[in-house]
C-alpha cells in the first residue's frame, strides 16, 4: 500500500550503501590520480632515456659515415696528388717498361709507407687491376694480404673508379706542364666502404694511382688500397668523440644489463659485420633515481591524508543521509498521522496521470473533510482533536487497498487516490466503507469522552472529468461541497450539473488546452506527434479567410483577412466568438493568436505579390516586450515580405498609455509591416492614437455600415470616417458589405476598400479561388502538423 511509510532502517541502510559505493569510488580516484602521477614520472623518465639512447645511436652512425666519408677524401686527394706530380715525371723520363715495373713495384712501397706513417692508416697496398700486389712487403704483409685479397677485388671492379682518362691528343706528345694540368683538372675518383677485415671493422679505401700510357690497347691500371680498423684506437677517438662509455667491440649483441649495442653494417651489402657496446648515459633514469624517493614520501603522506578525509568524509556522510531521511520524512509526510502529505499526494497524483496517460484505465481522486471536527476540538480541546485525527486516519486505511493512497491535506482534511476502478461496484463500495466507519463513535481521551462526527466525501473520475491536475482537484472539492450541503455524511460524485454555466465554460477551456497542447507537442519541421503520446481528441483549429477587395478598377480581391474555427470533434465548427473569450480567460490567447499568425503568413506567400494578409491581435499579444521579435521570426521562416502583413488591433489595445505597446509598434512599422485599427469608431476611439501609433488603415464597423440606406446618421458617420482619414492619409476598410447599394455608396464616399458577404464568406484556403496558385495545398490547414513557438 502506498500509505505505508518507507522503513527508515532499510532507506537508511541503502543510503549508507551508496554512500559506501561512493566513498569506495572517490578512494579508488584518489589512488589512481596518485598512482598516474608516479607511472607519468616513470614513462617521462623512460620517454627521455629512450630519446637519449636513439640520439647517440645517430652520433654513432653519423660518425662512422663520417669517418669513411673522409677516407675516401683523402685517400683520392692523395691519388691526386701522385697522379699532377710523380707519374708525369716518371713518364717523361721514357723509361723501358721493364724498368717501369721495377721503379712502380719500389714506388709503391714508398707510396704504401707514405700512406700509413702520413695518414695513420694500419695498412695500405698498392695492387694493379686483378688485385696483384705492385709493392715489395716482407712475408708476413705479403700472407696477410692473400687473405684479404678476395674481399678487396670487388673494390677494384666497383664502376664508380673509373679514372677520368681524358685521351691526350694523337697529333702531339703534351709537356710536363700540359700533363701535370690535365691531371689536376681532372680530379681523381676515390672509393672508401664500411667492411670486416679479418673479423674487425674495417674501413677500406681504394684509389687509382696512374694513367694508362699512350698507345696501349688494354691499360695497365694502379690502384692505393687503404685499410684503418675501428675497433682499437679508433673506436676509442669515437668514444672519447660521442661519449661512449666504456665502448667496445663485440661480434654479437653480448651486451650486459646496463649496455646498449649499435650494429655495424657493411657499405656495400648491408649485411652486419658486428656491434658497438657502450654503457648509455640515460638521463631520464637519473633524474627519476633522484625523484623516487621524494616521490614514494610525497605518495605515502598524500595517501594517509586521503584516507584521513575519507574516515571524516565517510562520517559526515552518515550524519548527513541521517538528516536527509528525517528531513524527507518531514517534508512528504504529515507529522501526526504519518500519512503522505501535500506535497507527496501531488507527486503521486502526477504519476498516476502520466501513467493512465495512453490508457483507458479509470481512477478516482476524492476529498474527504470529517464533519463536526470543530466541535469536538472545542469541546474536548487540542489533544482530542489530535486524537480523533489519527483513528480516522487508521480506519479510512483499513478499508483502502493496497494501491490507494490516502493523504492528510491538512486540519481534518483527507485526499484519496483510487486507481483502477473500471468495475463500477469498487468505487460505491470503498466511499460508503469510508462512510460507515467515520460514523461510528470515536472512543478519546482513554475512553473518558466518546466523539461521533461522520465523514463527507467528494469524488472525481477520471477521465470522465478530463485529465488537468487543477480541474480535477476542483471538481473533487465542488463535489464535497454537495455533499456537506446535501446532509453530510455522504459521498457524491462530481457531474457538470454542480458548476452550471460555469463548468461549461471550463470544460470547453480545457478541451482547447488539450488542442493546442497537442498542437506544441507536435515536431517543428510538421511531422504528426508521437502516436504513442495519445491525448483526448477535441478536434483541430483552422485558419479561414474573407476576402477583402479594392473599391476600383472591378472590385479586385487586394487582400484577405485571417479568421480562426475551431472543428471540434462533438460540437461541430466553433466561431472565435465561442472560444476566443475562454482562451482569453484560460491564458491561451497567445498560443492561439501565434499559431494563426503563422498559418496565415504561411497561405499567403503563395499569394500574388500585390496582395496581403490581415491578423487579428489580441491586446495581451501587444503587451509582450519580444512579440516584435517573434512575427519578424514568422516572417522570416515563411518567406513572407513585410509590407504583406497587416496586423489588426482593436482599439481596447491603445486605451493604456504604454510605452511597451508603442515600442513594439513603431518597431513593427520601421520593419514595413502594416498597423490597422479595426472595429473603429465602436469603443474608446481617440484621434491622438492615429497620430501616435502612426496607424495605416482604419476598419469602419459592420454597425455604421448596417446603418446605411435606413438611417441618415449612419451616412453621416461614415462620411466623416472617410473624410478624416483621407485627410491623414489613412487607408479604409468598410466590414459588413452585403447588398449593392453599400457597395455603391461606400465607393462613392471614398472607402479605399470593402469587405462583406457580398463579396464573400469566410472559406477555407482550400476555397480561396481568387488567391489559388497551381501548387497550393487543396486540403485545410490544421493546429496538428505544426508545434506552437
Amino acid at each position: 500500500m502506498h500509505i505505508v511509510r518507507p522503513s527508515s532502517s532499510n532507506t537508511f541502510q541503502q543510503s549508507w550503501i551508496a554512500s559506501g559505493r561512493i566513498l569506495f569510488l572517490i578512494a579508488v580516484s584518489g589512488l589512481g590520480a596518485i598512482g598516474l602521477v608516479v607511472l607519468s614520472a616513470l614513462w617521462a623518465g623512460t620517454e627521455s632515456d629512450a630519446a637519449a639512447l636513439d640520439r647517440q645511436r645517430q652520433l654513432v652512425n653519423a660518425r662512422l659515415r663520417e669517418q669513411v666519408t673522409q677516407v675516401a677524401h683523402v685517400i683520392g686527394q692523395f691519388g691526386n696528388g701522385y697522379l699532377a706530380r710523380i707519374h708525369p715525371a716518371s713518364r717523361a723520363a721514357g723509361v723501358s717498361s721493364s724498368l717501369d715495373m721495377v721503379l712502380t713495384t719500389a714506388t709503391g712501397s714508398a707510396i704504401s709507407q707514405t700512406a700509413m706513417s702520413a695518414f695513420g692508416y694500419d695498412q695500405a697496398f698498392v695492387v694493379d687491376e686483378q688485385a696483384h700486389l705492385l709493392m715489395m712487403a716482407d712475408a708476413q704483409t705479403e700472407k696477410r694480404y692473400r687473405w684479404m685479397k678476395p674481399l678487396l677485388l670487388p673494390l677494384l671492379q666497383d664502376a664508380r673508379l673509373e679514372a677520368n682518362q681524358g685521351a691526350v691528343s694523337s697529333e702531339r706528345t703534351p709537356s710536363s706542364m700540359e700533363s701535370r694540368l690535365a691531371s689536376a683538372a681532372r680530379p681523381n675518383r676515390a672509393l672508401a666502404n664500411l667492411m670486416r677485415l679479418e673479423g674487425r671493422p674495417t674501413i677500406v679505401g681504394v684509389v687509382a694511382i696512374n694513367e694508362a700510357p699512350q698507345g696501349q690497347e688494354q691499360p695497365t691500371r694502379q690502384f692505393l688500397i687503404v685499410v684503418r680498423f675501428i675497433d682499437g684506437a679508433a673506436l676509442d677517438e669515437l668514444s672519447r668523440q660521442q661519449g661512449l662509455n666504456g665502448a667496445r667491440f663485440a661480434r654479437t649483441a653480448d651486451a650486459d644489463e646496463n649496455e646498449v649495442a649499435f650494429q655495424i653494417d657493411a657499405t656495400s651489402n648491408g649485411e652486419p659485420i658486428g656491434f658497438i657496446v657502450w654503457r648509455p648515459d640515460l638521463p631520464g633514469s637519473r633524474v627519476i633515481g633522484r625523484l623516487m624517493p621524494a616521490l614514494s614520501i610525497a605518495a605515502l603522506v598524500i595517501a594517509v591524508l586521503f584516507s584521513v578525509l575519507l574516515v571524516r568524509l565517510r562520517s559526515s556522510l552518515g550524519d548527513l543521509k541521517k538528516s536527509e531521511l528525517h528531513a524527507r520524512q518531514l517534508a512528504l509526510h504529515d507529522v501526526l498521522t504519518g500519512l503522505p502529505n501535500r506535497a507527496m499526494f501531488a507527486m503521486r497524483f502526477d504519476e498516476c496521470l502520466a501513467d493512465t496517460q495512453n490508457s483507458v484505465e479509470r481512477f478516482a481522486v476524492a476529498l474527504l473533510d470529517l464533519d463536526r471536527f470543530k466541535a469536538v476540538n472545542d469541546t474536548f480541546g487540542h489533544a482530542a482533536g489530535d486524537e480523533l485525527i489519527r483513528m480516522a486516519a487508521e480506519r479510512i486505511r483499513s478499508v483502502l487497498r493496497s494501491d490507494d493512497t490516502l493523504a492528510r491535506l491538512g486540519g481534518d482534511e483527507f485526499a484519496l487516490l483510487l486507481r483502477d476502478i473500471d468495475d463500477d461496484q469498487i468505487l460505491p463500495a470503498i466511499c460508503e466503507a469510508i462512510v460507515a466507519e467515520l460514523a461510528k463513535p470515536f472512543p478519546l481521551l482513554k475512553g473518558e469522552a466518546v466523539a461521533r462526527v461522520g465523514g463527507s466525501i467528494g469524488v472525481t473520475i477520471v477521465p470522465d472529468a478530463g485529465r488537468n491536475a487543477d480541474d480535477i482537484m476542483r471538481y473533487a472539492d465542488v463535489a464535497l461541497y454537495e455533499a456537506k450541503v446535501g446532509g453530510r455524511g455522504q459521498w457524491r460524485a462530481y457531474s457538470p450539473s454542480m458548476d452550471g454555466g460555469r463548468n461549461a465554460r471550463d470544460i470547453l477551456k480545457n478541451e482547447l488546452r488539450e488542442v493546442l497542447a497537442k498542437g506544441a507537442a507536435s515536431l517543428a519541421d510538421g511531422t504528426q506527434p508521437d502516436p504513442i503520446v495519445k491525448r483526448p481528441d477535441f478536434g483541430s483549429l483552422e485558419v479561414y479567410y474573407q476576402t477583402i477587395h479594392r473599391a476600383e478598377n472591378g472590385y479586385r480581391a487586394s487582400g484577405a483577412e485571417a479568421l480562426v474555427r475551431w472543428r471540434h470533434s462533438q460540437r461541430g465548427l466553433l466561431t472565435p466568438a465561442s472560444f476566443i473569450p475562454v482562451a482569453e480567460e484560460g491564458g491561451l490567447i497567445d498560443a492561439l493568436g501565434f499559431w494563426v499568425l503563422r498559418e496565415a503568413c504561411t497561405a499567403a506567400r503563395n499569394w500574388p505579390e500585390n496582395s496581403f494578409v490581415a491578423v487579428n491581435v489580441s491586446p495581451s499579444q501587444l503587451r509582450r516586450p519580444n512579440f516584435a521579435e517573434e512575427v519578424f521570426t514568422v516572417l522570416q521562416e515563411t518567406g513572407l515580405a513585410p509590407s504583406r502583413l497587416e496586423l489588426e488591433l482593436t482599439e481596447s489595445s491603445l486605451i493604456e498609455d504604454n510605452s511597451d505597446v508603442y515600442t513594439v509598434l513603431k518597431s513593427l512599422r520601421g520593419r514595413g509591416v502594416q498597423i490597422s485599427l479595426d472595429d473603429f469608431g465602436t469603443g474608446y476611439s481617440c484621434l491622438s492614437h492615429l497620430m501616435r501609433f502612426d496607424i495605416d488603415r482604419i476598419k469602419i464597423d459592420r454597425s455604421f455600415v448596417s446603418l446605411l440606406g435606413t438611417k441618415a446618421n449612419g451616412a453621416a458617420i461614415i462620411g466623416a470616417i472617410v473624410a478624416l482619414s483621407r485627410n491623414l492619409g489613412i487607408s479604409t476598410t468598410a466590414e459588413g458589405v452585403e447588398t449593392e447599394y453599400q457597395r455603391d455608396f461606400l465607393t462613392a464616399l471614398g472607402c479605399t476598400d470593402l469587405q462583406g458577404y457580398y463579396f464573400s464568406r469566410p472559406a477555407p484556403l482550400r476555397e480561396l479561388d481568387c488567391f489559388r496558385q497551381p501548387e497550393d495545398a487543396t486540403g485545410p490547414r490544421t493546429i496538428a502538423p505544426r508545434a506552437i513557438a
